[in-house]
């Protein structure tokens, strides 16, 4: 079952067992499926649909704009906002693959560095090229951008 049919049937669920946290957030997640898909229409063709890969990305921009906005709300001092948000944010972790641990994208990160065998700054493009492809949709890239500046002096 890909992951547009996974939050549509978990969609439905949510309408006949009246859990409205759930059904508005899963309708907001489809709802970014459907721009992204229009988005991609233009070049692709007027049927076009997105692939898990794509569905997964539209998800991982939809839950960091969830953490960063409980961030936000949460410098503000609105605890009560920073709580919903983060509510929200953990039924759409439960689409996401779980995540890297730190100690796993230190790993990572540290064979990219003897990889390209970078060692100041400004080789610092040259590791992310590296680690992202292995991180992507798994770990946050501030963390593993603050990993890489750390483990190369930056």
């Amino acid at each position: 079952m890909s992951l547009k049919q996974k939050v549509e049937t978990d969609l439905k669920q949510a309408m006949k067992s009246r859990d409205k946290e759930r059904l508005n957030v899963l309708r907001m997640v489809r709802s970014k499926f459907q721009e992204a898909e229009i988005a991609a229409r233009g070049k692709q063709g007027a049927d076009y649909q997105l692939s898990d890969e794509e569905a997964l990305e539209v998800l991982t921009r939809y839950g960091k704009q969830r953490r960063e906005s409980a961030d936000s709300y949460r410098d503000g001092g609105r605890e009560d906002l920073a709580a919903q948000e983060e509510a929200e944010l953990a039924i759409v972790k439960e689409y996401l693959p779980e995540q890297l641990s730190e100690e796993a994208v230190r790993e990572i990160v540290a064979a990219a560095v003897a990889e390209s065998g970078a060692d100041s700054p400004k080789q610092m493009g040259a590791v992310m090229k590296l680690v992202m492809p292995k991180t992507k949709g798994k770990a946050d890239g501030k963390l593993v951008s603050a990993i890489v500046r750390e483990l190369i002096g930056g």
